[in-house]
């Protein structure tokens, strides 16, 4: 008999939790207020994401995976905001993998999750031009708090710690992948006819 991988049984109560627990709509709300400051945040730091943001002001972009969804308004000022309740949106940023541990494996791989994407291509590409070169400088917020020599400390052991989680997910992963031959796909945007 063989004996079953941790990361099965880990799995399975991610499933479970996921189809079971739903949040109430205040915490919702609140947690999505939350990320557009902090990707309002982000973005102000690049003055060549905003600009680009600018050009497709009015915009909705919509993030989904699973019964959870995010609706972007983008603002004048080339930063997100919350769309209205019911907002058509323009683009459709739909997270293809379901599997929320699947997704955690992924992401300390450095891997980009399957996207099934449905909408406008110029919209669709200015978003991934931020996914591609914007980053967040954790170091540079942290030495405003801190100062400068111990959020340099605090980064390097940060940056070493996600090396050695990515190269032991990778390790852990790379056999399963083989085994199964799964390897993840994204799928390149389609464009709508004009409306």
């Amino acid at each position: 008999m063989a004996t079953q991988s941790p990361f099965s049984f880990l799995n399975s109560l991610a499933e479970r939790v996921v189809h079971t627990v739903q949040p109430p709509q205040w915490l919702v709300h609140e947690t999505q207020q939350r990320v557009v400051l902090f990707l309002n945040h982000v973005l102000m730091q690049e003055k060549a994401a905003t600009e680009r943001l600018v050009r497709q002001k009015g915009r909705v972009a919509r993030v989904q995976w699973r019964s959870f969804n995010m609706a972007l308004l983008i603002t004048p000022a080339g930063l997100f905001n919350l769309a209205p309740e019911g907002a058509a949106p323009d683009l459709l940023l739909e997270i293809a993998d379901s599997n929320p541990l699947a997704l955690a494996q992924s992401a300390l791989r450095g891997d980009k999750p399957a996207i099934r994407i449905e909408g406008d291509v110029q919209l669709a590409a200015d978003i991934h031009w931020l996914v591609d070169n914007v980053q967040w400088d954790v170091e540079e917020d942290l030495a405003r708090v801190i100062g400068d020599a111990p959020a340099h400390m605090i980064g390097s052991a940060a940056r070493k710690l996600a090396q050695g989680l990515r190269q032991f997910v990778g390790a852990r992963m790379g056999g399963q992948q083989a085994a199964t031959g799964s390897v993840p796909v994204v799928v390149e945007p389609e464009s709508r006819p004009p409306q």
